[in-house]
Order: C-alpha cells, then structure tokens, then sequence
C-alpha cells in the first residue's frame, strides 16, 4: 500500500472522517494517515484499542514514536495516559494493550537507524520555552537525531506562522485552525515539505496541537525491504 507517499507534497487527512480499519489483532482498529507497505510498513496512523484489547508482543526494529490522544495505554514498562509522549527506538518491543480502552498517534519506522534514546515525557512533562506571536504555551517534548518535537496551545482568533526549514508534520488535538482555504478541526493531520510555512488563523475556541520540525524521511532512516523513499 502507497499512501501519502510522496514527501514533496503538501499531505491533509481529516482523521476523524476516515472509516476506522481492522488490524490483525481483535479490538484494535487504525486510521491511515501514511503508510509505504503492507501489514509491516513505514507508517503514520492513529489507532484505537477497544478495552481489553491488545496486540501479542512484537518488536520495533525502525521504531515506534506515539501520542495518547485519549484513556491510557498500557504496555510491560506501565501506563500512559492521555497527553503522553513516547519514543520507543529501534530494537525494543512490546505487548501494547489497554484495560479500559485508549487512542494513540503513532508513526512506525521513521527513526534514524542510529537512535537508540528512549523518551517518555509523561502528561505536564516537557520544557517550556519561549513563546511564539499567537501562542498561549509551548513545550518541547523531544529535540535531537535532527527532530524537534512540540507541543501548543494557541490563542483563539490569533495568527500564527510556523517556520519550515526542514519539514513539517502536525496534528490537531483539539480545537482547530484556518491554512490558508482549509480548515483543521481536531484530528487533522497535515504535512508539508521543507519551504512550506504555516500561516495558521485560529478558530474561536483556541487550538492545541502537536507538531514535528525534522526532515519528514531522515537520509538515514532505518531500513526497510523492498523500500525506496529516501530524502535528505
């Protein structure tokens, strides 16, 4: 399966449409936002757990990086509830699951083959840095291996823009924006390639969103057969 699959193009899903998709294991449902390959692929999805469902454990060999965006997740190293934020790197594993039933934001096989740094940044974690024009807070949840990984809330009705020197990828959580002649409702995802500002305009009731700035496929991403996307 090819989708989203061109990294030079401007990509938006509004996830909270998509018909939600079986996976291989009972309760577990996706929403595909990117994907290069079959059942095992290079992918972005957002995914839910019914209660007490779970996957058989499984390794990660080109990563596993993911958002709580609703209950707690559960795996052998604990619970993570709503607002957590984990990197799990290349050649860990897991038996994932949820008592009570969760969502995550996960992107499978997009680490850097040679990052080995484990990140859980539970929910309040993080640095708070200074703010952008628009912006009401912001958190740095992750920033090395050519990433930054953040986390805002912005103002209602405020303008803000969003540099773009590497590439960027973006979700809304809750709330939403105007680009330009489309509108972000929350769940939307969006991705841009390098030289593509954002130039959000804020809906009435504010917005929080979480967002990447890094090459949106690493030159030395980990690899993956029968795989030819590469970009610097």
């Amino acid at each position: 399966m090819l989708l989203n699959d061109d990294f030079s193009a401007r990509a938006l899903v509004h996830a909270s449409e998509l018909a939600w998709v079986p996976s291989p294991a009972k309760g577990v449902e996706r929403r595909m936002l990117f994907r290069i390959g079959a059942e095992k692929a290079r992918a972005t999805s957002i995914v839910r757990y019914a209660p007490g469902s779970r996957f058989a454990r499984h390794d990660h060999p080109g990563g596993e990086e993911f958002l709580v965006l609703e209950g707690t997740f559960q795996d052998e190293t604990g619970d993570f509830p709503l607002g957590t934020y984990v990197r799990n790197p290349p050649g860990t594993g897991h038996a994932p699951g949820s008592e009570a039933g969760c969502t995550i934001f996960v992107k499978l096989w997009q680490f850097r083959a040679g990052d080995r740094e484990r990140i859980v940044r539970l929910p309040g974690e993080g640095k708070a840095v200074p703010l952008r024009p628009g912006a009401a807070s912001s958190t740095l949840l992750f920033e090395g291996a050519g990433e930054q990984v953040m986390l805002e809330d912005w103002h209602p009705g405020a303008e803000v823009a969003l540099a773009n020197a590497k590439g960027l990828e973006l979700l809304v959580l809750e709330g939403g924006f105007r680009d330009g002649a489309e509108t972000l409702a929350r769940w939307s995802w969006l991705r841009l390639p390098a030289g593509a500002p954002l130039h959000a305009r804020v809906g009435p009731e504010g917005t929080r969103v979480w967002f990447k700035a890094a090459p949106l496929l690493h030159a030395d991403v980990c690899a993956f057969e029968n795989d030819s996307h590469t970009q610097g």
